[in-house]
C-alpha cells in the first residue's frame, strides 16, 4: 500500500450536536435495565470507550467535516445515535444537510410507533437514505421486526426507495436471520447489517459460516466492518485483517464495507482510519478499493454513488 493514496467513504458515523438546547440529550436507557450491553472497546453508557487512556470522541457535523478532509474521506453515512437521541432524529438530518455533498443520514425508527410512517415520509423528503431498525432493550425482536406494523415499515422503505440498516444485536441475532432474509427475498430493498453481524470470531472461519449462507446467496443484503467489530476481534486475540478477509471472501467485495463507529468506538478518527487500511492489508488492491471506498458509496447512495 506503500505511496497509493486512498480515498474512503464511511459507512457508519454517529454525530452528536453540542447545542443541547436545540437538540437535547435524552439518553433513553441511561436509568433503565435495558441499557445496550457493551461488548469490548464499547464501555460505558453510552460507550466507546477502552484502554487506559481512552479518547471517545462524539463530532459535531462541522468537526467530521474538518477531519474528513484531513483523512481523505470523500462522504459518510451519519447514523443516528440511538443511545443519546433514540429516535429523536432532528440532528442527524439537519448535520447532514449542512454539508449535503458530504453526509447523508440514516434515522432510527421504532416499527411499532404510529408516527414512524409520517416521520420517514417526511425525512425522506430532505434526503435521508436510510432508516435503521435499532432493537436495543426490545425483547423479542423477532415480533418486532416482523409484526404487521413492521411490515409496512419496510414496504415504506423499498417504497421510497431507502436502505434498510438492522443494528446487529449482542444476544439473539439468530432468530432474526429468517426475517431479514424473508424481507430480502420480498422487497427490492438494499438491507445493511451493522458489524458483520457481530459473529464469534473465535469459531472455525471466524464464525462467518453456514449460518449466514442466507446472508451470502442474496446479492441486496451487505455488511458493514467497522471499529466496533475490530475492538471485538483483538479482544478475542484474533487478526482483525484474517477476519476481513474471511468476510470478503464469503461475501464478495462488492458487499462488504468499512464503518469508523466514531462516535461510539474509541480512539480519534485519524486512528480509525489507521486501523482501516491496516485491516485491509491481506485484500487485493481492487478488493481494498471497494471495501474503503466503493461498495460502501455505491450501496449508501443507491445509484447516485456508482
Amino acid at each position: 500500500m506503500t505511496g497509493e493514496i486512498i480515498r474512503l467513504y464511511d459507512t457508519h458515523a454517529h454525530l452528536v450536536s453540542d447545542d443541547e438546547i436545540t437538540y437535547p440529550r435524552s439518553y433513553p436507557f441511561e436509568n433503565t435495565s435495558l441499557r445496550m450491553p457493551r461488548t469490548p472497546g464499547t464501555v460505558g453508557n453510552p460507550g466507546g470507550m477502552h484502554g487506559p487512556h481512552p479518547v471517545n470522541a462524539k463530532p459535531t457535523a462541522e468537526q467530521m467535516h474538518r477531519w474528513m478532509a484531513e483523512e481523505n474521506v470523500v462522504g459518510i453515512a451519519a447514523v443516528q445515535k440511538g443511545m443519546i437521541y433514540g429516535t429523536d432524529n432532528s440532528y442527524i438530518v439537519d448535520a447532514a444537510d449542512l454539508f449535503p455533498g458530504e453526509m447523508r443520514a440514516i434515522i432510527i425508527v421504532d416499527p411499532q410507533a404510529p408516527e414512524t410512517p409520517e416521520m420517514v415520509r417526511r425525512y425522506a423528503g430532505r434526503g435521508i437514505v436510510g432508516i435503521r431498525f435499532f432493537g436495543v432493550g426490545v425483547q423479542d425482536k423477532k415480533a418486532w421486526l416482523s409484526s404487521p406494523q413492521a411490515i409496512g415499515i419496510w414496504n415504506l422503505a423499498a417504497e421510497l426507495g431507502l436502505l434498510v440498516d438492522i443494528e446487529a444485536p449482542a444476544s439473539g441475532g439468530d432468530e432474526l436471520i429468517p426475517v431479514i432474509e424473508g424481507m430480502a427475498d420480498r422487497l427490492p430493498l438494499r438491507i445493511v447489517l451493522d458489524h458483520l453481524f457481530l459473529p464469534d470470531c473465535t469459531l472455525p472461519d471466524f464464525g462467518i459460516d453456514a449460518r449466514f449462507d442466507g446472508f451470502a446467496e442474496r446479492d441486496n443484503i451487505s455488511v458493514k466492518f467497522t471499529s466496533l467489530s475490530m475492538d471485538v476481534i483483538r479482544e478475542k486475540g484474533v487478526a482483525p485483517e484474517a477476519v476481513l478477509r474471511r468476510a470478503v471472501d464469503f461475501y464478495g467485495a462488492d458487499r462488504v464495507m468499512w464503518g469508523s463507529d466514531i462516535g461510539t468506538s474509541s480512539g480519534t478518527y485519524k486512528e480509525m482510519i489507521a486501523r482501516a487500511i491496516d485491516s485491509a492489508k491481506l485484500l487485493t488492491l481492487d478488493e481494498r478499493r471497494r471495501v474503503l471506498h466503493d461498495t460502501g458509496r455505491r450501496i449508501m447512495l443507491g445509484r447516485c454513488g456508482e
